[in-house]
């Protein structure tokens, strides 16, 4: 299937099988589900080294996140400018600046803009972190030496909150990332991008190709779940 970029939601083709697309569709409603019953106030977890705090309604720190995280500290470098692009907890943010990063930390939940900035205290790097509402590159200005992305991995319209770091409408903010991310990269910038095979894989290596950037996957690991065995990748971009 051609790829297609969309100028709106409606116009998103998925580059998977109908299928393929229902299988991702049962896998992401039983991961809100549990993610809505839990009925935790808040979550710690110990990570990396950090303390996280995640309140409801942002993504929680997952067993595959450190596939992101690790390689955030593997190439931030002490004075790199960093973009944590959808923040979420901070988390990530929050592990550039223990490297001497100055980190700018972005989000469209304002929940999740709250606790981002709360993790940035909590872990003694607040002074190295701003952390602002934006939607894609909206509030963003000038250019950065990493831009760490883990974008919502499924197409699909968010019914609340929690569900807007899941779901992404017909990709539009990954797709207008990828549009316009080279002009906040530095001569030699670099991205980090996690995705997975519970997304569509295809739709976003199309967007990197076509706006002219290579990929390496330099972590990968996989995690079997009601017969579907799904796979979880870093990309480092140039």
């Amino acid at each position: 299937m051609d790829p297609v970029q969309p100028e709106h939601a409606s116009d998103f083709m998925p580059t998977v099988s109908e299928e393929y697309a229902e299988r991702i569709r049962l896998w992401h409603e039983r991961s809100y589900r549990e993610g809505r019953s839990e009925g935790k106030p808040e979550q710690t977890f110990s990570y990396l080294g950090l303390t996280i705090v995640v309140p409801p309604e942002v993504m929680p720190v997952t067993p595959v996140s450190h596939l992101l995280g690790e390689a955030v500290l593997a190439q931030v470098r002490e004075g790199n400018r960093v973009l944590d692009m959808g923040t979420g907890s901070g988390v990530n943010a929050v592990l550039a600046a223990t490297r001497g990063a100055e980190v700018l930390a972005v989000d469209t939940n304002p929940r999740a803009v709250d606790a981002a900035r709360a993790n940035a205290a909590r872990n003694s790097v607040g002074d190295r972190i701003e952390v602002r509402y934006s939607d894609v590159f909206s509030e963003v200005k000038g250019t950065f030496d990493l831009i760490v992305f883990d974008p919502p991995f499924r197409w699909f319209r968010p019914r609340d909150l929690l569900e807007t770091a899941m779901t992404d409408e017909g990709y539009r903010a990954m797709t207008e990332f990828f549009r316009h991310a080279r002009r906040h990269l530095s001569p030699q910038g670099k991205m980090l991008i996690f995705f997975g095979t519970s997304g569509d894989l295809g739709y976003l290596k199309n967007l990197m190709a076509e706006n002219g950037f290579s990929a390496d996957v330099v972590a990968s690991d996989g995690l079997p779940r009601n017969g579907w065995k799904v796979e979880f990748l870093t990309f480092l971009v140039t």
